[in-house]
C-alpha cells in the first residue's frame, strides 16, 4: 500500500508499506492492503509501520488518518518523529516544564489547561517511542 505522513513541516514518510498501526480515539488500528476506506482521529501516541519485513516507529502527536478507495493511506499529523530522531533530554525537559507549568497556574483563569495537558501528553509518547527505540538498540 502506498503510505504518507505529512507535517505542517514536512513530508515525514513517503513508501509502499506492509501494514501501518495508528494510535486513535478510539483505540488503536491497523491498516492491511484492501482495508475499508475510513477516516479517523490520531491521538499522541506510537506509530508502527512495516515495510520489507523491516518494522519503524514514529512519535506521532495527533491529527488526521484517512485510508482512500485506492488503498493509499494519508496521515496529516501534528508532528511525527522516527524513533531514532527523538532527543529524549529534550523531551523530558519540555514535559516538566508543562506540567510545573499547569500545577504552578492552577488558580489562574486565563491558563488553556487543554493544551498543556496535550503538550504534557505529546512529550510522554515521544519518551515512550525514544526509550523503546534505545532499549532496542541496546539489546541487539
Amino acid at each position: 500500500m502506498q503510505f504518507q505522513i505529512i507535517t505542517p513541516e514536512k513530508v515525514v514518510a513517503s513508501e509502499e508499506i506492509s501494514q501501518v498501526s495508528i494510535p486513535t480515539t478510539t483505540g488503536e488500528i491497523t491498516i492491511l492492503p484492501h482495508h475499508t476506506p475510513i477516516i479517523a482521529v490520531i491521538q499522541p501516541g506510537e506509530l508502527r509501520y512495516t515495510k520489507n519485513g523491516e518494522e519503524f516507529s514514529l512519535a506521532i502527536s495527533g491529527g488526521f488518518l484517512e485510508v482512500r478507495e485506492n488503498g493509499m493511506v494519508v496521515i496529516l499529523a501534528d508532528t511525527a518523529e522516527h524513533a531514532h530522531e527523538i532527543n529524549l533530554a529534550r523531551a523530558e525537559e519540555a514535559r516538566d516544564k508543562a506540567a510545573a507549568l499547569m500545577r504552578s497556574e492552577r488558580n489562574t483563569e486565563d491558563v488553556n489547561y487543554g493544551a498543556l495537558a496535550a503538550q504534557v501528553e505529546k512529550e510522554l509518547a515521544r519518551l515512550r517511542v525514544g526509550n523503546k527505540y534505545r532499549n532496542l538498540k541496546n539489546i541487539k
